[in-house]
Parts: structure tokens; sequence; C-alpha cells
């Protein structure tokens, strides 16, 4: 018994006939690869279902053969190699990996508490161990500055410079932006409570306390800490895969001064000035919202924002800035030096560096709050 697909060479065929000793043999001809399958596949697959009681599979004339060819006659043979299989040589290596035994599905099994204590621990004692290094960096840090005072020749002015402009002139753009849609969000559902009450002048207070104090040196922060923070993670990160770190270590060059010490400074003067600028938007925005709300003019506005808003809450959000900026930098070195010279450990550094820095961050700003609460108030 015999049957045919096609007649075409370029085609798929499959023929089964009977041989000499009556054992049932396939013979494949023609191209068996996913551009001839795609057009045949729907007359192919009940084909093969036919022939799965064939001893013989004769693939000797197939002219060519791929991955999608290969798993579709595995499926045929019930997902094993078929006892008897002629093949061409070039062909023997897609079936290969088919033939692997899969691995066994371990079970899972539930962790005990001892394991669960363990696992807790570990992760306390590496806690401990990055703030500890963190500590010994600051310390580097601390203890060349006596000396480059002394010294002003050696303190790295262009690499401070190269960092300010980094992470300060060219962060204004997207502070901006963000400092404004939250100062008009602001205002917006402010305004919507404030009408109700009949108390649509306290907007002006709510908005400048709001921003000044707490808003602005917050986003400004997250902000820096995503954008400037993983960049000098991921900068030191590629200096270790390069070797370049080792490379300075051999020609004597300090570390904490070339690389940590100007990125702190850089942050500690452009994080105050970027708070500025992103207060100055974010109340431009919400003053915007609060014309188009409550009809209170701009010129209203700005009268009364003084007498609103006492003046120590622009120092003390000012003071956050310096404290915030040295932090994200400090963090951002750590992590960047901690990096494995390889592309895993880059990509898992520069992730922990910015939910890290964005963490203490929101940590110390909750420090700030319950420290200076009676600051800035009337």
């Amino acid at each position: 018994m015999s049957a045919a697909i096609s007649q075409a060479g370029s085609r798929p065929e499959v023929r089964q006939f009977a041989a000499a000793d009556g054992a049932l043999r396939v013979e494949l001809s023609g191209a068996w690869n996913l551009r001839a399958l795609e057009q045949n596949l729907s007359e192919l697959t009940p084909r093969l279902a036919e022939c799965d009681r064939a001893g013989v599979w004769d693939m000797s004339k197939v002219t060519a053969l791929d991955h999608a060819g290969a798993l579709l006659l595995w499926r045929a043979w019930g997902r094993r190699r078929a006892e008897q299989l002629n093949l061409r040589p070039e062909h023997v290596a897609l079936f290969a990996h088919l033939d692997l035994p899969a691995e066994p599905v371990k079970p899972q099994t539930r962790r005990g508490w001892v394991e669960q204590v363990v696992a807790s621990g570990r992760k306390v004692l590496m806690l401990i161990e990055h703030v500890l290094y963190a500590l010994v960096l600051l310390g580097r840090v601390a203890l060349v500055i006596p000396g480059l005072i002394l010294n002003p020749s050696r303190i790295p002015w262009r690499d401070i410079s190269a960092n300010i402009y980094r992470t300060g002139a060219q962060a204004l753009a997207i502070t901006a932006l963000v400092g404004f849609l939250v100062g008009v969000v602001l205002s917006y559902l402010t305004a919507q409570q404030l009408r109700v009450f009949g108390a649509d002048i306290f907007i002006i207070n709510l908005l400048g306390v709001s921003v000044i104090r707490e808003l602005g040196p917050v986003l400004a922060a997250i902000l820096v800490a995503g954008r400037s923070g993983s960049a000098m993670t991921a900068q030191l990160g590629v200096m270790r895969v390069t070797e370049e770190l080792d490379a300075m270590n051999v020609m004597g060059i300090s570390h904490t001064v070339r690389l940590i010490l100007p990125k702190m400074v850089a942050l500690a003067i452009v994080m105050p000035l970027l708070i500025l600028w992103t207060d100055a938007v974010a109340l431009l925005g919400g003053m915007i919202s609060a014309k188009a709300q409550l009809g209170i003019g701009y010129h209203f506005f700005m009268l009364s924002l003084p007498d609103a808003v006492p003046i120590a809450n622009l120092w003390l959000g000012l003071g956050k800035g310096i404290v915030f900026g040295m932090l994200i930098g400090l963090i951002a070195c750590h992590f960047g030096l901690r990096i494995e010279p390889n592309t895993v450990s880059l990509a898992a550094g520069t992730t922990n560096s910015v939910v890290t820095a964005i963490t203490m961050v929101i940590i110390v700003d909750a420090i700030f709050a319950i420290m200076f609460s009676d600051v800035g108030s009337f």
C-alpha cells in the first residue's frame, strides 16, 4: 500500500508501504522545514498519525529539515526516537537535543522555621555588611577632605564641574515637568475640598508648605536618585568590568578623590538648586490651577505666599537637599564599587542602588519631619 501527499519535489511527502519482511516502512522526502510545512500541515498531521505503527523510517531523501520539521516528526513518534531511523548525517543534530531525558521536577518542600530563621539572618547580616561598608566609604571621604583643603590644587575641580553639569543642568527639564504636573494636581484636588468649606484662600498655605517643605525636596531627590544615581552606579560598574578601577590602583590614583568625592560634592551642591527650581515650577503649576479653579489672581498669590509660609520651611527644604545629595552619591558609589566584573552583577547593582537610594530618601525625610516638627510653624 502506498500513498503520496504531493508530487512536487520541494513539498514534504510521506510514502508508506510494506517491506519484503512484512514490516511497515515509511519513506519521507522533500523539504521538511517551516516554510514548506506551513502550507501542508493540515494534510501531513493525519497522514503521519496513520504511520504510528511503522517500524522503519527512511529520511534519506529529505532535502531540507529544520527544528520545526524535527519536532513534528518527534511528536508523531510518540515523543521518542523511532527504533529504526535512517537519517542524513547533517540532520542527526536536530534530534540530538530531543533525545535528552527531561530533568525530573523536584518537589517543592516547605521550608521549616529553622530555614526561615537562617534565611532572615543572612539578610540581616547582608544589611549590616552594606551599612558597615558604606560607613567605611564615608570615613575615607572624610579623611581626604582636610588634605584637599590644605592643598586646593589636588581638588578635582573638573570632575566636580562635570558631575554638576550632568546631575544638575541636564536634570532641569525632567524636574520641571514633574514639579509642574504635581503642583497642578495638588492644587486641583485641594481646591475641590476647600471650595466645599468656603476656605479658598487657604490653598496658598497648603500649596506653599507642602511643596516647599516636603514635596519639592522629596520629588527632586527621587528623580535624581533614579536618573543620576543609577548613572553613577553604572559608570563605576562598567569601570569595574573593564578593569579601569584596577588600572587606577596600579597607577596610584585614589578612587576616593577622583571618583567618589566629586560625585558627592556635586550632588550636595546641585540638590538645593534643583529643589529651588522644583519648588518654583510646582508653585507655578499650583498657581495656574488655583486661578482656573478658585479665581485667585497671580499677583495676590505671590504677595500672600511669604506670609503664608514661614521662611524656615525653605531653609529646612534646602538642608534636606544637601543631606539627600550626599546620601544619594554615597549609596550610588557604594553599590558601584561592589559590582563584580560581569553584566549580571552590573544590572543587579544598578537596580539595588536606585531602590536603596529612594528608600533611604524617604526614611531620612521622615526623620527630618519628626525632628523638625516645630520648625516652620506659626
